[in-house]
This record gives structure tokens, C-alpha cells and sequence, in this order.
């Protein structure tokens, strides 16, 4: 598991989409050249990953005046772990304990492997984050930071 330049800007998109709304407000519509900016990724670079986003059922798109994207689902309903593998693939470090895309990894005894039991461990403590912690989730915790330190929202 390596979190790609792909999946960490899709990862900051999502985040800036989630916001913070104000109570009875919907979800924010922003545009690619706004999140772009602020991010400082390539707009292009951000279209496709978006786009990847919306083929995935994470994000719809506005046209138009006022358009850009917006989540496809309240920000407490989407997790890191859904839009990691969307992005990045499966979360496992070695293929011979992923649950998504598994492939013997061709040591003798499989059952009993040394390595394949300890990264097990390590691909079930990083699924249990990331599948456990919302988009909703993280920006409560940006926010209160924010909060503790004085700084505004960018």
C-alpha cells in the first residue's frame, strides 16, 4: 500500500468537497480551478482524477454557470477507504492478503507464512482507519485543529 501522488490529491479534493456546511445548507458545487488553486495540483491532472470519482459514484458534476462537482453522498457516508481503493487500488502491502484483487505469492506454505501473517496485520490496522474514518470525519478534526490554533478556513 503506497498512497500515490493520484490518490492524495483525489484524497484533498474530497476533503475541500466534504467542507463544512453550514446547518440546512446542501453540499457545496466547486469548481476544478478553485480546488486546483487552493491545492496547488495541476487542473488537468485534477480533471481525470475527478472524473475517476464520478465514474465510481462518489462525486456528481454540475454543468454550466455555478457548475463543478459536489459529493454524491452526505461526507459521513463516504470513507478515506472507499476513495483510496478507487484511486490507489487495494489497501494490502504484499497481493497474498488482499481481500480485492488476492494472488498467491508462491512461498511453500502459504497458511503459515511469517511475512504473510504479519502483513495481514499491517493491511487489517490500515483498513480499520481508512474504511473507519469518514470524509465527515476528517473535516471535523481539520476544523477543530483550525480552531485550536486561531487560523481561519483557507
Amino acid at each position: 500500500m503506497r498512497l500515490s501522488k493520484r490518490g492524495e490529491y483525489g484524497l484533498r479534493a474530497m476533503i475541500i468537497l466534504a467542507g463544512t456546511p453550514q446547518p440546512g445548507a446542501s453540499l457545496p458545487v466547486v469548481q476544478i480551478k478553485e480546488i486546483s488553486e487552493r491545492e496547488k495540483i495541476p487542473t488537468k491532472y485534477l480533471e481525470q482524477i475527478l472524473l475517476t470519482l464520478k465514474n465510481a459514484g462518489l462525486l456528481h458534476s454540475k454543468m454550466g454557470i455555478g457548475g463543478g462537482y459536489y459529493l454524491a453522498k452526505p461526507p459521513a457516508e463516504i470513507t478515506l477507504g472507499q476513495v483510496f481503493r478507487v484511486l490507489d487500488g487495494p489497501l494490502a502491502p504484499i497481493k497474498c492478503v488482499s481481500q480485492m484483487s488476492y494472488e498467491s505469492c508462491g512461498c511453500p506454505d502459504e497458511q503459515t507464512c511469517g511475512l504473510r501473517l504479519v502483513m495481514g496485520d499491517v493491511r487489517n490496522a490500515i483498513s480499520d482507519i481508512l474504511d473507519h474514518t469518514s470524509l465527515s470525519d476528517v473535516t471535523k478534526r481539520q476544523d477543530a485543529v483550525r480552531q485550536m490554533l486561531g487560523k481561519t478556513t483557507p
